[in-house]
């Protein structure tokens, strides 16, 4: 047994040295290497035009603007794993692809048209968030043109997930509502548990405790990371499209409501241990409160989407029947 599996390493490692490869699959690697080169040169060195900004690279662009915490409202510090993610889906996919058919399919060269000309436009614009939009559109529509469209339909979840790591600034007009619907909502919640407690804005104030739900505590940053987990947690537990859609969009209730139960968790926590030790060191690690509520609402709603109720109902009714 130990042998066999050694000469399947020894074959597997053989067959993918340089030597070992045909000229056909050198030709293509080399091919790939051009396109990956022309893609990087094309968005790191005419990829930003905007006046203000030192670099020319996009991705110099994106990367400063996910640490950016004082211009930028939202944090997009999760915008270093979505990469990773998509590749990861790619790679779990990897035999669906080898055994996709495969042939030239034109619609992908007005695909990477599209995205050159859109990101001309961004360029011009000095929108390098359009320009991104257009690097998305190009890594999707390359191998929609060389491959077709059993490829390039694979390839849509994990390409058009590359969209959380571009920030946009147009979600901080969400900060605002958002801090209202977490005060109301935790306000009456409070009342509801017996706690008297008063609202005024953003503030809640108590003989016990007083609270101020600023644009940080907003819950657009837990937003916008619960919607990226839910988009991959909807892509591998969800049977339907339809499903992964419902489950996705459900996100955005679900990160409110795990900012509500952190700011519950801030009140009861002031009212036991201190104002000082709520609105302190409980405070800052109130996150990990957020998302084991928001998680576990996620995994609960995708547990129900999953359940066959026309099976469970026939069920039910079999053993109601049995027992009348």
């Amino acid at each position: 047994m130990e042998d066999t599996k050694t000469n399947h390493a020894l074959i597997w490692s053989d067959r993918w040295r340089l030597g070992a490869l045909h000229k056909n699959e050198l030709l293509n690697i080399g091919f790939v290497s051009v396109i990956i080169g022309f893609l990087f040169i094309l968005f790191h060195l005419f990829g930003n035009m905007v006046d203000n900004v030192d670099s020319r690279s996009a991705f110099t662009w994106m990367i400063s603007r996910w640490g950016d915490k004082v211009s930028f409202g939202a944090d997009y510090s999760h915008g270093y794993l979505i990469p990773f993610v998509s590749l990861a889906v790619v790679w779990y996919k990897r035999e669906e692809f080898f055994a996709a058919p495969k042939k030239i399919c034109q619609w992908g060269l007005v695909v990477i048209v599209m995205a050159l000309a859109m990101h001309w436009l961004g360029a011009k614009m000095q929108q390098t968030r359009f320009s991104l939009m257009a690097l998305i559109l190009l890594i999707w529509g390359i191998p929609f043109y060389f491959f077709g469209w059993k490829v390039a339909k694979l390839l849509i979840f994990p390409c058009a997930y590359l969209i959380f790591c571009v920030p946009l600034n147009f979600l901080d007009a969400l900060s605002g509502p958002l801090q209202r619907i977490a005060t109301t909502m935790a306000h009456g919640m409070l009342e509801g548990m017996g706690i008297e407690c008063q609202r005024v804005g953003t503030q809640l104030m108590s003989p016990y405790f007083q609270l101020n739900v600023e644009a940080p505590c907003s819950g657009l940053r837990s937003l916008l990371a619960m919607t990226a987990l839910t988009a991959v947690y909807a892509y591998f537990t969800q049977k339907t499209f339809v499903k992964k859609w419902i489950l996705f969009l459900f996100s955005i209730p679900i990160a409110v409501a795990g900012n509500i139960g952190r700011i519950i968790s801030i009140a009861m926590v002031s009212i036991t241990a201190g104002q000082q030790f709520g609105t302190g060191l409980h405070h800052d690690w109130s996150g990990y409160v957020l998302f084991t509520v928001a998680i576990s609402l996620m995994v609960g709603f995708g547990k129900l989407l999953n359940v066959n109720y026309r099976e469970l109902f026939k069920t039910w009714k079999k053993a109601y029947l049995s027992h009348s």
